[in-house]
């Protein structure tokens, strides 16, 4: 009897301390769970019932209108338009972006010498504020006094209005899209260079592969590939969240020709005020994003080499 008593004590104190250690944790983690309630679940769950009314600011009342909301963003010819110059610019960006970025991260990855300056250099667009750096770009792209059209000038071409013109404006905020991606890609692009081992190089050389094509295709490239589906991923993301730029520089024109999604949204919800509606478009763009990100973990996770 003194023996099954002595046995009790250890395992009762041992559930006790188990007991204890969960508790403490989830002291711990109530914080963070807390705040994640409060300014990411509780925000979704609001814009999705808001979804279903026609909420204005400034009215104390509204009432639930069902998919009515949804069944009018499929006539409004704003929002289909929005919708498609959201995907060319995505289609533009992203890509150009995604290459742009792998490759001058393998250009600084064999610099030897002026590394550092490189990366700084092109990891400024990142680290400058966008708002600011839109003016520069209103003036490069300028049709009278901008150097663009300067150059295009001396070689005997003639300078669109690239800002101005409903045919090249999308164009022209594709490019700015593409010059402040590129230099995220590159770090991203480059902290995966960095962690291949070099190894790898020497074995592919003493199977035969000597040119420098034969070792990106099979190490750099198959090794790359977590890193290549982060980048992805993010690139995809970022372009499709497009907003400082078109609100800088083109207030969605000229005739709606550079209009996005996210202004969209924020013409809708900030200057007429339609809550509901605005509320309605967001969880639209909140499914195309969710679409994009399974596909892609779809697709693309089961040809990624994990090490």
């Amino acid at each position: 009897m003194a023996s099954i008593v002595s046995m009790a004590v250890p395992h009762d104190a041992a559930v006790a301390h188990r007991r204890s250690e969960a508790r403490i944790a989830w002291m711990l983690v109530l914080p963070a769970m807390a705040l994640l309630f409060l300014f990411v679940l509780l925000p979704v769950v609001s814009v999705i019932v808001l979804g279903f009314t026609d909420f204005e600011l400034g009215y104390g009342k509204f009432r639930f209108v069902g998919f009515e909301n949804y069944a009018h963003l499929i006539t409004d010819r704003t929002f289909r338009k929005s919708l498609w110059n959201t995907t060319v610019y995505t289609a533009i960006v992203a890509p150009v972006s995604i290459l742009l970025g792998l490759g001058i991260a393998m250009l600084i990855e064999s610099e030897t010498k002026a590394r550092s300056f490189f990366r700084t250099a092109y990891f400024l667009p990142v680290a400058s504020l966008i708002v600011a750096m839109a003016t520069v770009w209103q003036y490069m792209f300028h049709p009278t006094i901008g150097p663009v059209n300067a150059l295009l000038t001396l070689v005997g071409l003639p300078g669109p209005n690239w800002l101005g013109s409903s045919g090249t404006v999308l164009y022209s905020l594709s490019i700015i899209g593409v010059w402040q991606s590129a230099g995220f890609n590159m770090v991203l692009f480059l902290a995966g260079l960095t962690a291949i081992p070099r190894e790898l190089y020497a074995a592919a050389e003493v199977d035969g592969a000597r040119s420098s094509l034969d070792r990106f295709l099979l190490v750099t490239w198959p090794m790359l590939g977590p890193t290549t589906l982060f980048v992805i991923t993010i690139s995809i993301t970022n372009s499709v969240k497009v907003f400082e730029t078109v609100k800088t520089l083109t207030d969605g024109g000229p005739n709606k020709a550079s209009e996005v999604l996210l202004f969209t949204i924020y013409q809708e919800g900030f200057v007429y005020l339609r809550v509901g509606y605005a509320s309605a478009m967001t969880v639209v763009f909140l499914l195309i994003l969710v679409v994009l990100m399974f596909l892609q973990y779809r697709v693309l996770d089961r040809r990624v080499h994990y090490t």
